[in-house]
């Protein structure tokens, strides 16, 4: 019972005096939902408790608090009892039959994708969370593993399709036998409105994380951006990384923010010079049991000498030259499988492999070369490089008397410093190599060379209790030379190493207090992009300040093992991760899709799914890799972008589909704009996760065109307040981007039939037809060079008088804007001088913008009636 001074008090009985009864029972070993059963032969041993807020223990905002209450009574916790403790307990939730589910599961460590199946045994391993189609009342129920004390929970596959729940702790000396709320259960009949009140619900409870309407995102989220890594990958050095950002600003788009990926830091192996770099790092994958041996940049980026890339003198640099080095690589690392499969098939004389391994790494050595860049200083040497003049202080400031719209400069960075760690008895900070342990619910994953790799080296942790120092130690220097922010990658090692520290979930805690602390001093509480987290401990435990991160798995150029169709599907399966984890992520992260690189055969299909993800838009592309004109349809040319308000996600008739391989359906996914709501139709159709061979595969029997049906109603208007209005409009104009169609339609209009090809789209604009006068129906579409082009419109206002009706819209970028209207105007102006327009009978209202870059590209459009 709350204190008489309780200020929810009255709003919570008021509140909880309109609510149903509870919606959930567990009864006669069956959990129901108002009396449907969802899950049978419950075992006598699972406890059930309904939810009750405590909001003594909870630093939520009030609203937050009054929002959890009013829904308590759609949610329960699941416990369970066991003899003897264990720090490592499996126990059984029930038996979960002929009932459609969609399911978030692990398929690497770091990475998580969507699955579907109607029973207990279809199950994935390191299931994240379980929602259930209930179509008896209408409904959704969603079952949520937890952490709870120092155990973090996951849903397993059982056998006879009982659906397991597994507790662990990550260290044999952290045990226990009894759970209260190791799984938490929640009911509503919209399946967005579930998401929000269930882990509403959890933020609450757990009190150990916030969600993303509590927290400010990086400036970030509204700009276009370059990334180092596909362009260079670990061979990045400040000369190419300016003439990158030099060509996109040539090219008419200026980068609002880089990201210098992962080649910067000073990194060395277990058996090199303490104090010097590895050399000739190409590959992801090489520099994985390397570690951090100091905060500082490493040579190349050490001895950059200030001035040296502002002269007429400036260093060129080949382009050619990273894709020759990566090439080459790519042969060693091909060269060197062979081997290995030589050797695991009882070979014994490996000489021939080995001679040519060598002959491929001398190669390499030629390509890369003896001699320093001439944008570098050799008297700089392996000093601190103190002088302001040299390194990274000198480079960023370079970067930015030159590029004066760069507003941002990331640096990557592992969670625990580098792949392997940070390097024992090379910094102030007590670092010890620690043997990593996969969990037994990694056993299912998919093989990952970044796994392999780290177990092989082990991790250099430093130890928790010095985990604010070591972040702020890195990041008070980084800050210092003009970094304003990191991309923090391969976030889920913590629990391999977590046996001596408490367990993975003490571990984590102590991270990400130190990680928390660090980004609110350094990078002003925003600047942070979290990379390799898709796990729960990480949300329930790091995103508490966090408010950005990847809800995909990279974007990857090829199929890494070689399947040439993979350079196709792998694209779709990249955008079923990002649309099905956001559903969840979004609840606490700004869902961020990654990179991709615009020379790519599957650009333009990342593209339209960027330009409606609600999410920042950057490239990877290398030097000379450019498509502007695909850009262009993304960026404007100040290198902000016409973004959607809300992350995008996927419509109701997706959620128990199978849009990878199931050969009929097809992703849709749903985004409002401020005067409109887009829908986006995408084949994805190819690939995807095979359970009994634990990896994704391609499905090239699925790689055809799929029809779809698009409609009005299925963008989910109340999901933002400010758009719920929008859906209630009689009538909307319809632009489909692709097509470049205009169409009519109302919320009883029959749905609209495409057929999407392989690897394409089609982008479907809606905006609301306002009649003006007696007899005008007129909706502004915006720009139609751009994806999306309702996102361009920035105002819009009618007025009707006894004379005349107007529409007064703003709108951003130069190009051709469209609008409907049953009539022709009288006149148009446009920033207040009158123009020539075209209209035709069909509707179609036409108008040249140009850019006008004083007015930052916003131009004022009237047409009047």
């Amino acid at each position: 019972m709350a204190p008489p001074n309780d200020p929810i008090s009255p709003v919570f009985n008021a509140l909880q005096s309109q609510s149903s009864g509870k919606y959930f029972d567990l009864s006669n070993g069956k959990l129901s939902v108002k009396g449907v059963p969802l899950l049978s032969e419950v075992p006598s041993n699972i406890s059930f408790s309904h939810f009750h807020p405590a909001y003594q223990s909870s630093d939520a905002p009030l609203p937050l608090l009054q929002r959890v209450r009013a829904s308590s009574h759609k949610g329960a916790f699941l416990g369970f009892n066991k003899e003897g403790p264990s720090d490592r307990q499996l126990n059984s939730l029930g038996k979960l039959i002929n009932r459609d589910f969609l399911s978030i599961f692990r398929f690497k460590t770091w990475w998580s994708t969507m699955w579907v199946g109607n029973s207990g045994s279809n199950l994935q391993m390191e299931t994240q969370w379980v929602l259930l189609d209930v179509p008896e009342i209408k409904s959704y129920v969603i079952i949520i593993p937890l952490i709870e004390g120092s155990f973090r929970s996951a849903l397993h596959p059982g056998s006879d399709d009982h659906v397991m729940i597994c507790a662990e702790s990550g260290s044999s000396a952290v045990k226990a036998s009894h759970f209260g709320a190791v799984a938490y259960v929640h009911a509503s009949d919209n399946p967005y409105n579930l998401m929000k009140e269930a882990y509403s619900a959890l933020r609450v409870h757990l009190n150990t994380f916030r969600l993303l309407e509590e927290k400010t995102v990086p400036n970030l989220v509204n700009k276009f951006g370059w990334c180092t890594w596909d362009a260079f990958y670990l061979t990045v050095e400040p000369v190419g990384v300016w003439h990158g950002v030099n060509e996109f600003v040539e090219g008419g788009v200026s980068p609002r923010f880089l990201i210098i990926d992962d080649g910067w830091q000073s990194i060395n192996m277990d058996d090199e010079d303490l104090k010097e770099d590895t050399k000739n790092l190409v590959l992801g994958g090489t520099q994985m049991t390397a570690r951090l041996y100091r905060f500082e940049e490493c040579k190349k980026f050490r001895n950059y000498k200030g001035g040296t890339m502002l002269g007429p003198d400036a260093p060129s640099f080949d382009p050619n030259k990273p894709k020759l080095l990566i090439a080459k690589a790519i042969e060693i690392e091909h060269a060197e499988k062979d081997r290995d499969k030589a050797l695991q098939s009882g070979i014994t004389d490996l000489s021939l492999f080995e001679t040519k391994i060598q002959k491929l790494k001398t190669e390499l050595n030629e390509i890369i070369g003896g001699g320093e860049s001439s944008a570098s200083n050799e008297s700089c040497g392996s000093c601190s490089c103190s002088d302001k003049n040299y390194g990274m202080k000198a480079f960023t400031g370079d970067l930015r008397t030159k590029f004066k719209g760069l507003d941002d400069i990331y640096v990557w960075h592992a969670l625990c410093g580098a792949w392997g760690g940070v390097r024992p008895g090379s910094t102030h900070l007590s670092s010890k190599i620690i043997p990593c342990k996969v969990s037994p619910g990694l056993d299912g994953t998919m093989t990952d060379l970044a796994v392999v790799k780290i177990v092989e080296g082990g991790i250099g942790l430093v130890h928790p209790d010095q985990a604010d120092s070591f972040y702020d130690s890195l990041h008070s220097y980084l800050s210092e030379v003009g970094i304003t922010g990191v991309k923090v990658d391969v976030i889920h090692t913590l629990e391999y190493v977590s046996e001596e520290y408490g367990g993975r979930v003490e571990l984590a805690k102590a991270y990400y207090k130190g990680l928390t602390h660090s980004l609110q001093k350094n990078f002003n509480g925003t600047g942070l992009i979290a990379s390799m987290q898709q796990c729960n401990d990480f949300f329930f435990l790091g995103t508490k300040q966090i408010s950005i991160g990847r809800v995909g798995d990279d974007f990857w150029f090829q199929d890494p093992n070689g399947d040439p169709m993979g350079v196709y599907w792998l694209q779709g399966v990249h955008m079923i991760h990002c649309a099905y984890n956001s559903m969840w992520m979004g609840q606490m992260i700004q869902p961020d899709w990654d990179m991709f690189q615009s020379d790519h055969i599957c650009a333009k299909f990342h593209a339209g799914s960027r330009a409606i993800c609600g999410g920042p838009v950057y490239v990877s592309d290398s030097v000379s890799g450019h498509d502007f004109d695909l850009i262009k349809k993304l960026v404007y040319p100040d290198g902000t972008i016409p973004k959607c308000q809300h992350f995008a996600l996927p419509t109701r008739d997706c959620l128990f589909k199978n849009p990878l391989f199931d050969d009929k359906t097809v992703l849709k996914i749903w985004n409002f704009n401020k005067y409109g709501g887009v829908l986006g139709a995408f084949n994805c159709q190819g690939a995807g996760w095979d359970p009994k061979e634990q990896r994704i595969k391609g499905h090239p029997e699925c790689y055809k065109p799929i029809s779809c049906s698009l409609h009005v109603s299925e963008i989910e208007w109340d999901q933002k307040t400010e758009a719920a209005h929008l859906g209630e409009a009689e009538e909307y104009v319809v632009y489909l981007t692709e097509a470049k169609e205009l169409r009519l339609m109302t919320p009883k209009s029959d749905a609209i039939h495409i057929v999407i090809q392989p690897s394409s789209f089609e982008l479907l604009s809606f905006v609301p037809v306002r009649k003006l006068g007696r007899s005008i129906n007129f909706a502004p579409i915006g720009l139609t060079n751009m994806f999306n082009c309702g996102g361009t419109l920035q105002e819009l206002e009618y007025k009707t008088t006894a004379v005349e009706s107007c529409a007064m819209i703003k709108v951003k970028g130069g190009g051709h804007f469209l609008a409907y209207s049953s009539e022709s105007p009288k006149k148009c102006c446009l920033n207040g001088a009158e123009v020539a327009f075209e209209w035709s009978a069909d509707g179609k209202l036409n108008l040249s913008v140009p850019w006008i870059e004083q007015a930052a590209g916003i131009s004022d459009v009237l047409f009047a009636f």
